[in-house]
């Protein structure tokens, strides 16, 4: 039987073909609605139980996290959030009090983010819960930090820190030898895998200052890959610069091996920026300004092969794999 195509196989076979201009070829995590004066950014995930969280988790944190790895996609192309369409698929074990900690928990995302609800639609499933939410976001026309905007030269930034989400996931499946590990810093990493962080302050100096831009949601290795890849660069990335939690580096210092998890694991929420190096000063002191820590990891570069991943010693690293995929 032939091999399953990649999930992003199967997207460029599949759908690409009848994806219209607002798409953007079903290369970016938005399509881009062009409307007079203002541009809007529509982005679309969903989250399965027993893939993209547990089962068991707190219901307010299931809703919340739904919402915020859209508002990631959107501050990651500079829009604001302007609302939001639900589908919720229930299995036929949800009650009430389920439902109302779910509705509560969306609700003060909604109301923190000013991103409301605007309509959607809600059925039963003899499979896991489903949750999948269609974000809308505005900005000025012909402002957005396109997946494929990076230049040749651009540095690379990226925000927070990477890892500590599949790091937290890793102590929640009990697959990492960290005993060691303090419990403030379980906690943190936990917490991290629980509900994302989206940097939706950093959106205004993504729109002024970014040539390109994505989310890191499948593994900063992958991702940054991707990004250059579509742009047509290629990149050197120094992976000591890659910016870790204390609680990160607490883990990574008990276990050297899981530093390959830290960069590929994925669920990160931070955002990719490239930004043309006369610009780097005005995009640190707008991060700055917004609250937001962005470290430069590297430049885009001439070229259309892989970016290579430099580690402290010098040595190039090659990854078994960049990043998460469904398929």
């Amino acid at each position: 039987m032939a091999a399953r195509p990649s999930e992003d196989e199967l997207i460029a076979r599949f759908f690409s073909p009848l994806a219209a201009p607002e798409g953007l070829g079903l290369k970016d995590d938005a399509a881009l609605l062009k409307l007079s004066g203002d541009d809007l950014v529509l982005t679309k995930d969903a989250l399965v139980a027993g893939v993209h969280f547990f089962p068991d988790d707190p219901p307010g944190a299931i809703a919340r996290k739904a919402l915020r790895v859209n508002l990631s996609d959107l501050a990651a192309k500079g829009a604001e959030p302007l609302g939001f369409l639900l589908a919720l698929a229930l299995p036929g074990d949800w009650t009430v009090h389920w439902l109302a900690a779910f509705a509560s928990g969306l609700a003060s995302d909604a109301a923190d983010y000013r991103c409301p609800l605007f309509g959607g639609d809600t059925v039963k499933t003899p499979g896991p819960l489903m949750v999948s939410i269609t974000a809308f976001g505005t900005m000025e026309g012909g402002r957005m930090a396109r997946r494929d905007g990076v230049r040749a030269s651009d540095l690379i930034y990226v925000s927070g820190t990477i890892g500590d989400s599949a790091l937290g996931l890793a102590l929640r499946l009990g697959s990492l030898g960290l005993q060691g590990l303090d419990e403030a810093s379980r906690q943190f990493l936990l917490d991290r895998y629980l509900l994302p962080w989206p940097r939706t302050a950093l959106a205004a100096t993504m729109r002024q200052i970014a040539h390109g831009g994505m989310d890191v949601s499948d593994g900063f290795i992958g991702d940054v890959t991707k990004m250059l890849q579509v742009s047509g660069v290629s990149g050197r990335i120094d992976l000591a610069r890659l910016p870790l939690s204390a609680a990160a580096k607490a883990a990574l210092a008990l276990d050297r091996d899981c530093f390959e998890r830290i960069a590929t694991g994925g669920d990160d929420y931070e955002i990719l920026a490239a930004i043309g190096r006369d610009d780097a000063a005005a995009f640190e002191a707008g991060a700055k300004a917004a609250g937001v820590t962005v470290t430069c990891v590297g430049e885009a570069i001439e070229g259309d092969s892989a970016p290579i991943f430099i580690e402290e010693s010098g040595g190039v690293v090659a990854f078994k794999r960049g990043s998460f995929s469904h398929f």
